[in-house]
């Protein structure tokens, strides 16, 4: 399309004289040139950004609000004026020294460095000067909501009606021909003006103080040459959003909406004809000769004073801008408003614990997965070709926007894997994202930019922001429970993952893995195992169910754990997603090695197809195991030493086996109930609380899981053979005996009392520091994991006395704490694999 032909014609048949466009070279709508840091945006100037406001009801409200457009349009016109002006100020000075002997700039340096910019000047000069003429009869500003009533507002409003400023806007838009020759001549100018600012310390002094008026109030803002020149850049787009605000607040009866449709075509035209596959497009010449290019986009949760908004996330090459998405409907334009930015330079990360979810959160969360999987049902019934304006076709549309409002909701409400932000200017952000994976990938995104990064020259952020809408490489927020696109290449039914173990670490170390899963937002998708005790040959045996829909692939992250004293926090060593094909998953145990980085993961996978059942409208409510039979726990959670015993042996490990009367000392009353309460509700919370509490309450929650016990972890029954066996005088027939009756326990009571006491070993050999024996040790455990028979009236028993019962308690304990062939442990039931090396 001929844009420039279409404006001359259609400007000729309004009688509306067209000056020539002056400057040589090709035609200037020829070439797609554009930066595209110049594209549309509603955001742009300060002046511009007019509060959101409800549909206006009367015509005098909408002819207010017109006019209050056009004053401010006129305010920032002045503003503009005067930085042309500015930018022209030494034109005739550089001139003129370009014919002495010393010139700062040649002639044609001079003529590259201000090409088209008196032809700018000229232009908005001219608009604005008939702008001002046509508002200044309607006398000063008023403002509708502090004068709401009848009087000179109604007059000025019939004025209002009656004044036409679309003429002005069309001829200015027919004139875009002058900012393309700037655009393309931009480049070149800004070379010049940087290498003389390096090399000539006049041209520096003057490059880096040029002063300029802000408007009617005559204070005066100070700018760099390059900055100035930066600014017809930014101007450009403005008529376009001029356009916009000014046809937005006129009647369409008015004589101008006709016009200023006629000229926001144009300008949009002018707009969609770049050359969206520019270079230039993604970069902007920084100061020193930084290039700022486009590295990465999302979606992410922005938490500000306790409140989350889901925002779009830009990471530069020098810069992380933050901005909120508004509009992108069908029919409507994108838009972008800005709301904070951060350098990189500097700039430290801190990736935090998990924040807590209260109930209220977690019921919101299931009640929004409920009601996300049932809409998506009935939408998936009316999955087929409709008339485009049938009563279906409404219907569907109204389900699709539904589901669209409900996933953002999700999607801002659902987060709580906080990313810290902290400048060194004391600017903080926080950002929550649903995805270690995710938020990893940001991490190292950012780390890779923040070297020796440094930024001498502030961003043009309105200008930045506007090229928000084209330049973003994520189009929407992931909102994608409506598409049926691929399903038949995904997972639908239940998924195990059993984490078995990992090699290939320099040196011993605490970790634990982390899993996540794609698909659908209906169900949980994450788990991680419970951290290893410091080594390096970690093993976790641990399984893992997920419920899928839509699942199509599975990442694994090991993330290693500061040692005891260090303040740095959780490191991810290694990260990798695996494809999950439904074709070569089987419904037996499949085990494979995969690669992440220097650690090598070995774990088994399962999968069983089956139709889902819709997620409940409350979470589900988690068994206790505080109180319960220990062999319905280990059950329930598919293990042979149940995760409560595990986790607590582990923090233990890790921290508090140089903890003076580690065992013996009591915590706070507090912590160890919330504890047992988070381990009751919530087993992902509770070991998130583990690592934060005093390592005393650690050990004394693991204490009273044993003592709470509805049935000792040694049968009752077996009390009288272990006192026979405590006589025996022979050391090696009472260890054989003791070992004998051990095996005759449970599977789950035997590995448990296992794991158990080669975890007090390791605690006595710390006994120089931690002052906690093995005779201490068995005083302390002895009554919690064996207890005499209860006598029953009627029934006759040995009698014992309690003292009696108490050395029997403790001697057993110290029996097999002596033993030098305790059997090891097995933590969980061994799965009947196939082996597969996959990297």
């Amino acid at each position: 399309m001929e844009v420039f032909k279409d404006a001359v014609d259609y400007l000729e048949t309004q009688h509306i004289p067209v000056e020539a466009v002056g400057g040589t070279g090709p035609d200037p709508l020829e070439e797609d040139v554009f930066p595209e840091e110049e594209v549309f945006s509603p955001l742009q100037t300060d002046s511009m950004d007019l509060p959101d406001t409800p549909v206006l009801r009367t015509l005098e409200d909408m002819l207010d609000r017109r006019l209050m457009v056009l004053r401010t349009i006129l305010d920032s016109e002045k503003i503009y004026l005067n930085e042309l002006e500015t930018l022209l100020m030494p034109m005739k000075a550089l001139k003129a020294t370009a014919g002495t002997s010393q010139p700062v700039l040649s002639g044609q340096q001079v003529q590259i460095v201000f090409y088209q910019v008196p032809e700018l000047r000229d232009l908005h000069r001219d608009f604005y000067s008939g702008l001002r003429d046509r508002l200044v009869p309607l006398g000063p500003q008023t403002h509708p909501e502090t004068d709401p009533g009848p009087g000179p507002g109604k007059e000025q409003g019939q004025m209002g009606f009656h004044l036409t400023v679309g003429d002005l806007f069309l001829k200015i838009v027919s004139q875009l021909g002058v900012y393309r020759g700037f655009i393309d001549n931009y480049e070149s100018a800004v070379k010049i003006v940087r290498s003389c600012t390096q090399t000539d310390q006049r041209f520096r002094i003057l490059a880096e103080s040029m002063m300029s008026c802000n408007g009617s109030d005559k204070s005066k803002t100070k700018y760099t040459f390059e900055a100035l020149l930066y600014k017809p850049l930014d101007r450009v787009t403005k008529t376009t959003l001029v356009l916009h605000d000014l046809l937005k607040h006129t009647p369409q009866m008015h004589s101008d909406h006709h016009v200023l449709q006629e000229a926001l075509r144009l300008s949009r035209s002018f707009l969609s004809g770049v050359n969206e596959g520019s270079q230039c497009k993604q970069e902007v010449t920084l100061s020193r000769g930084m290039r700022r290019q486009l590295m990465r986009d999302g979606f992410v949760v922005d938490v500000c004073e306790g409140g989350r908004n889901l925002c779009h996330l830009f990471l530069y090459t020098d810069l992380l801008l933050c901005t909120k998405l508004k509009g992108g409907a069908q029919g409507k334009q994108a838009q972008y408003r800005f709301c904070w930015y951060l350098p990189l330079a500097g700039l430290k990360l801190h990736w935090g614990p998990e924040m807590e979810r209260t109930t209220d959160t977690y019921q919101r969360i299931h009640s929004m997965r409920a009601k996300m999987y049932l809409l998506r049902h009935e939408l998936r019934q009316t999955m087929k070709p409709v008339p485009q304006k049938s009563l279906a076709a409404r219907t569907i549309e109204r389900g699709r926007k539904k589901m669209e409002q409900l996933e953002r909701m999700f999607l801002t409400h659902s987060p709580f894997l906080p990313l810290e932000l902290h400048s060194p200017s004391a600017k903080s952000h926080t950002l929550v994202m649903s995805s270690l994976y995710e938020l990893e990938e940001w991490r190292e995104a950012i780390h890779r930019l923040t070297g020796d990064n440094i930024e001498t020259v502030p961003p043009d952020l309105l200008t930045l922001t506007s090229s928000c809408v084209k330049l973003r490489m994520t189009q929407q927020p992931p909102v994608h429970s409506i598409l049926p696109e691929g399903e038949e290449e995904s997972l639908c039914g239940t998924l195990s993952v059993a984490v078995h173990s990992a090699c290939g670490l320099q040196q011993p170390a605490s970790m634990y893995v982390c899993v996540e899963v794609d698909g659908f937002e209906f169900y949980e998708r994450q788990a991680q195992t419970h951290s290893s005790v410091s080594s390096s040959s970690p093993h976790w045996d641990q399984e893992f169910s997920f419920q899928v829909d839509g699942a199509q692939n599975l990442r694994v992250l090991v993330v290693l754990e500061p040692e005891v004293g260090e303040s740095c926090e959780d490191r991810v060593l290694g990260k990798t997603s695996i494809q999950l094909d439904p074709a070569l998953l089987q419904k037996r145990w499949k085990r494979q090695t995969v690669s992440l980085g220097q650690v090598v993961v070995t774990l088994s996978l399962k999968y069983c197809p089956h139709p889902l059942d819709p997620p409940s409208l409350a979470p589900a409510q988690q068994q206790p195991i505080f109180c319960m039979p220990i062999g319905a726990v280990a059950q329930q959670e598919g293990v042979l030493v149940p995760h409560v015993v595990r986790c607590c042996v582990e923090e233990v490990e890790r921290r508090g086996m140089e903890e003076v009367g580690i065992y013996r000392l009591s915590a706070a009353t507090s912590d160890i109930i919330n504890l047992k309460t988070a381990f009751n509700t919530n087993l992902r919370e509770a070991v998130s609380r583990l690592r934060c509490v005093d390592v005393n309450a650690v050990s004394g929650i693991l204490k009273l899981y044993f003592r709470e016990l509805p049935e000792p972890l040694i049968p009752t029954e077996l009390f009288q053979s272990f006192t026979k066996a405590l006589d025996i005088p022979d050391l090696s027939a009472r260890s054989v005996s003791m070992l004998s009756l051990l095996q005759s326990c449970p599977a789950v009571n035997q590995n448990t009392f296992l794991f158990l006491l080669h975890h007090l070993k390791r605690v006595s050999d710390r006994q120089d520091v931690n002052k906690m024996p093995l005779m201490n040790l068995a005083t302390v455990f002895g009554p919690s994991l064996l207890r005499p028979p209860v006598a029953v009236l009627g029934q006759s028993s040995p009698p014992v006395d309690i003292s009696q019962e108490v050395v029997v308690q403790v001697q057993v304990v110290y029996s097999y704490l002596q033993c030098d062939n305790l059997p090891a442990a097995q933590t969980c039931i061994p799965h009947d694999t196939e082996t597969t090396e996959e990297d």
